[in-house]
């Protein structure tokens, strides 16, 4: 394929605000040879008590933009689905190109009780969703947390069976960067291969405290750093196979 899933026209037209985060995306695809690709783009969001300030300061919403911009280039239906998590599922939402200005600041605000952290339970929601979804085309998944998971045991199972899958899973952590809460993070990232799974489906980055001062060239730049290598392991064992 060649072009952008969405032109710039549509997104000039549809989300004007998006435009230069389009653009700057685009700038990283075409560095990683990502150009013209296709892929899903999930965003899964960690709705625990420890993340009320970044969904009050629109750090939350702030990523949200920002990987939206991303998808137009990679998804043509111009949405992306967002998976809320604490200890459970809190909502499974969908932003899109019309009508995503303050959505997911919206959405937060009415889902209650923010709980625990269990990664497990959103890696599965995703899952499904791309299973049911139908796609011929491999995901990436931008999951955001702002700690390590209440069941680091289950976390590690879904990222190993889920190696199988055409998903790639980068995590992106909110928070100080000096925090042990991020250990078992560069632990997932780092889970070896073949012993554990099957290829290398996880990468891993640190947005700091403030996630907003991230330059958007180097926000996507992180995003997409290890997704060309894992295209390239997930095609050659037979993972992904467009």
């Amino acid at each position: 394929m060649t072009g952008s899933a969405i032109s710039l026209r549509t997104v000039e037209e549809t989300a004007p605000a998006l435009v230069s985060l389009y653009k700057s995306a685009g700038i990283s695809l075409r560095k990683y040879g990502l150009e013209g690709g296709r892929a899903a783009v999930y965003l899964v969001l960690d709705y625990s008590g420890s993340m009320r300030p970044y969904y009050e300061d629109g750090s939350v919403q702030a990523l949200a933009d920002r990987v939206l911009g991303l998808s137009a280039h990679l998804d043509d239906d111009a949405a992306v689905p967002v998976v809320f998590f604490s200890t459970d599922i809190d909502a499974l939402e969908e932003i899109s190109l019309a009508g995503y200005e303050g959505r997911v600041t919206e959405i937060a605000s009415r889902l209650g009780h923010m709980g625990k952290t269990s990664y497990h339970a959103a890696m599965d929601a995703v899952i499904d969703h791309y299973l049911d979804s139908g796609s011929a085309h491999p995901a990436l998944v931008v999951f955001q947390t702002d700690g390590g998971p209440v069941n680091k045991h289950a976390a590690e199972k879904y990222l190993c069976k889920a190696a199988r899958l055409p998903l790639f899973w980068q995590f992106i952590g909110f928070g100080n960067t000096r925090s042990a809460q991020f250990d078992f993070l560069r632990r997932l990232d780092e889970l070896p291969v073949p012993s554990r799974r099957v290829v290398d489906n996880a990468g891993y980055f640190h947005a700091g405290p403030d996630p907003r001062t991230v330059p958007d060239p180097e926000l996507y730049d992180r995003l997409l750093g290890e997704f060309p290598a894992w295209l390239a392991a997930a095609r050659g064992a037979g993972i992904v196979r467009v």
